[in-house]
């Protein structure tokens, strides 16, 4: 039962963040200066936490109402700019090669994509949008022989991930000559 408690005042957090977030959306750049934009930040977080934890709760929500009447359109002004973000963030993405104009969206209706070969486009199909699987021989991992018994196998593989971390068998080498050698005494 405490797990359950835990999740649903997990989820009654968060759907409380969004609430107070969608209405309390000014940035830094709204603010003459960084003091005032952090007091805002500081009595919306006090908002959301006394939400949260059922404190004051009724005058908190009249105080919500009133702000959200008195900066309407400031609010659909801070929504749209993050939308028309959401958006040129999301074309940044595709990149230029993915960009389709409308001949291309009718061939790939049909299950045909006109991209260059190799590049992985999504292809529209009953008004969704569906990944091609890659055709065509799968690559293998470099570097490994298949015919390996299973000892030099792990050793490879364990030689392999060890390279991904940064790790290099030469510095194994040269710390145990450093401290041999910084054992001596002359």
């Amino acid at each position: 039962m405490v797990v359950a408690s835990s999740a649903s005042s997990f989820a009654k957090e968060v759907s409380i963040r969004r609430r107070i977030m969608s209405i309390f959306n000014k940035r830094e750049e709204d603010f003459p200066s960084l003091r005032e934009y952090n007091d805002y930040l500081e009595e919306v977080e006090d908002m959301t936490c006394n939400l949260i934890e059922g404190i004051d709760v009724s005058a908190i929500e009249a105080k919500i109402a009133k702000y959200e009447l008195e900066n309407a359109e400031q609010i659909m002004n801070a929504r749209a700019r993050k939308a028309e973000e959401l958006a040129a963030a999301m074309a940044a993405s595709k990149g230029p090669s993915q960009v389709q104009d409308e001949t291309e969206v009718d061939t790939e209706q049909i299950g045909m994509s006109t991209t260059t070969q190799g590049q992985y486009a999504p292809a529209v199909t009953g008004g969704s949008l569906m990944q091609p699987r890659p055709m065509g021989p799968q690559p293998q991992p470099l570097g490994i022989d298949m015919n390996l018994d299973e000892e030099k196998m792990m050793r490879l593989r364990a030689e392999n991930n060890g390279r991904c971390g940064g790790w290099n068998p030469e510095f194994i080498k040269k710390r145990a000559l450093e401290e041999a050698f910084g054992s001596l005494w002359i």
